[in-house]
């Protein structure tokens, strides 16, 4: 384990990331895996005009297994116009699931760089999904003539909405994708901690398991703006620095669980480059959206980010008209600025249940020890334990004459961190545990899972519904490769490189270890990639 940072201190301004020049796109593009070369490229406009905030109606989004039968019939009917214009109108449904591809799977360049221009793994995903959704919502309006029409969202954070909208899953619907997974129809329940198979668990235990993920995800692992929008992003950074909290899980858990593994890369909902052809993507999209409005209402910390370059920085789309036009981050933050709201619907996951402790269960049987309150000889037990555990561990060090500049995560790695003395409580709001240059392949589907002081405890039978898992790392796939690289052998851009930060303090403290000196952690991959993971350091942060 590296050296710990201590407060992490304002970042010196840059400038914000400029959006790519449509002129200079790269195609085609290789998806991998043996699928068809694909071209994302966008019509080119010489006129880029301003966004006006609109004067138009109030909508408001509504759960996509709530809407009316003549709600369903104006969706459809958009779908069926959208799907019926000229392939070179940007308005187009391949245009417009291009978008996404062009966005995210290495088209373009930042405008006046050589660097590959991301909206993914970093503070723009937030902002920029939101814009994308705006003008869609907005071309299906215009299609139909009606500009009180608003998308719906998939609400899969809720028993309500837990399956596949049933709108989505009528085969003779134009709503309707036949790449997803078949084993994912109604009446099955998503799973939100999904891992790339098939789990026996029943209805009721994934409903619980799916809480567990959205109150982790939204409450306790994400007390500070930096740990839900992802890491800082500007001019001339390398794409995709971390994701955040809500984008690692349940975004891309829900992406790979609704797309089919029978394809090449998981085509459509699995894989970027595609996954907007399926038009359940923006209902996905709907709701991840919603969760990032409901966030700010939790309390604490969780405000909007202030730094300039993210204010300022300015992405490009077609609108209704099929004009090109130019929109900033800080136009979105309020969504009333944008004339929209979502209907208000039951949050279950607000309202924390118990955790189990997993090394518990070892000593109190099936039901586990409860955690807090784990005190007097089962706690004592428990450290005892813990304490010779930890004496066959040392400190992580990243091995830097392995090939891919770290420790691969082949099988589970444990590792110890230690904790500095000089920090206090009082002088930070979060612990933050980074897992530093976290290196994929990344047109594959990675995932890992995290736990602090998990002793003795079979890592491949242990899920995310106990005390001590501390979160997980999702990676969907997109394109890395342009054609040309593919023709010459060439493979280095195929490798990214990021930064996973996990907000620990309530581990921590649920597992009574605030005061220790030092913990373990144990990291659980889940699936086989072709190309390992590989990590360069453990180490903490104070926000």
């Amino acid at each position: 384990m590296g050296l710990p940072s201590l407060l992490v201190p304002g970042t010196a301004l840059a400038s914000p990331v400029q959006p790519p020049d449509f002129k200079k796109c790269t195609t085609p593009l290789d998806p991998g895996n043996g699928a068809p070369s694909v071209d994302c490229c966008l019509p080119v406009s010489t006129i880029i005009t301003d966004y006006k905030i609109p004067n138009l109606p109030m909508r408001t989004r509504v759960s996509a297994h709530q809407v009316t039968p003549d709600y369903i019939a104006k969706y459809t009917e958009a779908y069926r116009r959208l799907r019926s214009l000229p392939s070179s109108d940007p308005r187009a449904y391949m245009m417009q699931a291009n978008v996404h591809c062009a966005f995210c799977d290495n088209a373009y360049d930042e405008n006046g760089t050589a660097v590959d221009y991301q909206v993914h793994n970093s503070w723009f995903f937030f902002p920029w999904h939101r814009w994308y959704l705006y003008f869609h919502e907005r071309i299906l309006a215009s299609l139909i003539g009606d500009d009180t029409f608003a998308l719906p969202f998939w609400n899969w954070d809720a028993p309500g909405g837990y399956t596949i909208p049933p709108m989505f899953d009528n085969p003779n619907s134009t709503l309707y994708d036949t790449k997803r997974n078949p084993l994912h129809r109604n009446p099955k329940v998503v799973d939100l901690d999904y891992s790339f198979s098939e789990s026996n668990r029943t209805p009721q235990q994934q409903l619980q398991v799916n809480n567990s993920v959205m109150y982790r995800q939204m409450v306790t692992a994400a007390k500070t703006p930096s740990l839900f929008f992802g890491q800082s992003y500007r001019q001339g950074d390398s794409p995709g620095p971390g994701a955040g909290t809500v984008e690692n899980t349940p975004h891309g858990t829900v992406h790979v669980w609704t797309g089919n593994p029978s394809n090449p890369n998981d085509e459509d909902m699995g894989t970027l480059y595609s996954a907007a052809r399926d038009p359940i993507f923006f209902a996905h999209h709907g709701n991840v959206d919603r969760l990032w409005s409901i966030w700010k209402t939790l309390g604490g910390r969780r405000t909007d980010l202030t730094d300039s370059d993210y204010l300022q920085a300015t992405f490009e789309f077609y609108d209704e008209n099929k004009n090109l036009v130019r929109v900033k981050i800080a136009d979105a933050l309020q969504t009333e600025n944008l004339r929209y709201n979502y209907q208000n619907v039951d949050i279950p996951w607000v309202r924390r249940t118990t955790t189990r402790s997993a090394v518990a269960t070892t000593f109190s049987g099936p039901g586990g020890g409860p955690s807090p309150a784990m005190a007097g000889p089962l706690k004592e037990k428990i450290k005892e334990k813990y304490r010779d555990f930890k004496k066959g561990l040392k400190e992580f060090k990243a091995d830097l004459k392995d090939k891919m500049a770290g420790r691969k995560l082949e099988k589970t790695l444990k590792a110890l961190v230690k904790r500095p003395r000089k920090v206090k409580a009082a002088d930070f709001d979060e612990e933050i545990l980074v897992i530093e240059g976290v290196q994929v392949a990344c047109d594959e589907k990675v995932k890992f899972d995290v736990y602090i002081n998990l002793v003795d405890v079979d890592e491949d039978k242990v899920g995310n519904d106990v005390a001590e898992y501390a979160g997980s790392f999702v990676n969907v796939p997109h394109t890395a490769m342009k054609m040309a690289e593919t023709k010459k052998g060439l493979t280095d851009s195929r490798i990214r490189k990021s930064n996973f930060r996990l907000g620990i303090g309530d581990v921590l403290a649920d597992l009574d270890i605030e005061d220790d000196d030092d913990f373990a952690v144990t990291i659980v991959p889940r699936g086989k990639p072709n190309i390992p993971v590989s990590i360069d350091d453990i180490r903490l942060e104070y926000e």
